[in-house]
C-alpha cells in the first residue's frame, strides 16, 4: 500500500506542476504522509486515509493561502511575455465609447477590433489615446494616457478617430 500512496503523490505533484493552483500539492503531501503510516502499519487503511485527508485539508486551509499570496507577491509587477503579456502596455485609440463592465466599448489593437472596458472611473470617449493595463479573456482594460481624459474628443461619435471614416459598425 505504501507504493500506491507514493505513486498517487507523484502523479499529484505532476498535476500541480501543470496547474500551479496549490491544491494538488497538499493532497500529494497527504498521500506521502499516508505512505509513512502505511510503512509502519500496512493493515490500517482507515488510519492511512484519515492521515491523508487531515494532512491535505490542513495544508489547503492553513498553508495554501500563504503560499499563494507569497507567490503572487513575488511575481507582482513583472511583465509576462506571451499573448496577453505582449498586449499590456500598448497604446491604442478608442473606437467608440468605452465605459465600465456594463458599457463595453472597442479599441483597435494589432489590426483587430478588441472589446475594452475603462479602468478609470469615467467613460472614455471615441478617439481617446489609452494604455492597455490588463487582459481578461478577450476584453482589454484600458486607462487614458496621462491618467486623464482629453478636454474634447478628437472625433465625433461614429467616426474612426484615425481616418475620419465611419467605423466598421456603420459601413
Amino acid at each position: 500500500m505504501t507504493i500506491a500512496w507514493i505513486a498517487v503523490g507523484v502523479v499529484l505533484i505532476a498535476v500541480e506542476l501543470h496547474h500551479m493552483a496549490f491544491y494538488a500539492l497538499f493532497v500529494a503531501v497527504g498521500c506521502f504522509a499516508a505512505a509513512a503510516v502505511a510503512s509502519v502499519s500496512p493493515g490500517a487503511v482507515g488510519v492511512q486515509v484519515a492521515t491523508a485527508v487531515v494532512v491535505a485539508a490542513a495544508g489547503i486551509l492553513v498553508v495554501r493561502s500563504r503560499v499563494s499570496a507569497a507567490f503572487a507577491h513575488h511575481h507582482e509587477g513583472e511583465h509576462v511575455p506571451g499573448v496577453h503579456g505582449g498586449l499590456v502596455g500598448q497604446e491604442v485609440l478608442t473606437l467608440d465609447l468605452v465605459g465600465g463592465e456594463d458599457q463595453v466599448g472597442h479599441v483597435r489593437l494589432a489590426g483587430e477590433r478588441w472589446r475594452a472596458v475603462s479602468g478609470a472611473d469615467v467613460p472614455l470617449p471615441p478617439g481617446t489615446t489609452v494604455l492597455v493595463t490588463a487582459v481578461r479573456g478577450t476584453t482589454l482594460t484600458v486607462w487614458p494616457v496621462g491618467g486623464h481624459l482629453p478636454p474634447e474628443s478628437p472625433a465625433e461619435a461614429g467616426e474612426d478617430p484615425r481616418s475620419g471614416n465611419e467605423t466598421e459598425d456603420q459601413q
